[in-house]
């Protein structure tokens, strides 16, 4: 299907027309090592100098990653939670940092994620947590501060600007990705619309345009048309109203 990019093409004339700019910015799940496919990834980001903010599982990040991701500054590395390990009962959404476990668990999780990636990446991890399936719980995001992370990063735009205090939240807002069908593209106009919807409504004023508009990517299970997709609507943002953000590092 060749995707119809008239609406947003629309959507960012009105965006250019009023002057605004939308910070953008793209996240990538569940690295543990260099592969093929994190080749692809480092050399389009690389490409279209959008910095990928790399969720890295830290229970199985291999050093080698640590040595690639330190030759190719485009690489961010950030936290993904700890084992990416589901501790939901059966028939519950899955996740590993809401309430189905101790809380002081899952604190010494987060304290451990942090600890093994600023060993492996030192000062280049950011201090961003981005707990598996963009789910954990508001008593568990209330520890965050107290082990060190800034950021908290899910899904859907943010509510509000903190999380909890002394902790922004920084979302996704568009994945790619038919996981519950194909596991490959969504339908592409489909992909469109929901992008403009969500334009529209941070231009309209009805959803905060402070936030990085994140795209958010998975290299390890990417056919060619979520590749293709992906490139296609970086670039479009990136000609329009968009300018590249980066998480920044712990002062």
């Amino acid at each position: 299907m060749t995707p119809d990019w008239q609406p947003l093409n629309t959507e960012l004339d009105h965006w250019r027309a009023s002057g605004m700019s939308l910070p953008l910015w793209w996240r990538d799940d569940d690295a543990i090592a260099p592969t093929r496919q994190l080749d692809r990834l480092a050399e389009l980001s690389k490409q279209l100098d959008v910095p990928v903010h790399l969720a890295i599982i830290p229970r199985d990040a291999a050093p080698t990653l640590a040595e690639y991701v330190a030759d190719r500054p485009s690489l961010v590395p950030v936290i993904h939670g700890w084992a990416h390990a589901n501790h939901a009962p059966k028939g519950e959404k899955k996740a590993e940092f809401r309430l189905n476990r101790p809380l002081d668990l899952m604190v010494e999780d987060a304290k451990a994620g942090m600890a093994r990636l600023g060993m492996l990446f030192d000062d280049n991890v950011r201090p961003m947590f981005v707990p598996p399936w963009n789910r954990i719980a508001p008593e568990m995001a209330a520890q965050l501060p107290s082990v060190g992370f800034r950021i908290l990063s899910t899904s859907t735009p943010r509510k509000t600007h903190f999380a909890a205090p002394g902790l922004e939240q920084v979302n996704t807002h568009l994945d790619p990705i038919d996981w519950r069908g194909t596991r490959g593209l969504i339908n592409p106009n489909i992909l469109i619309a929901q992008t403009v919807d969500l334009l529209r409504d941070r231009r309209e004023g009805r959803t905060d345009n402070a936030e990085p508009f994140g795209v958010l990517t998975h290299h390890l299970v990417h056919d060619q048309g979520i590749w293709t997709f992906t490139e296609a609507l970086l670039r479009k943002l990136l000609s329009g109203p968009a300018t590249a953000w980066i998480a920044p590092k712990n002062k």
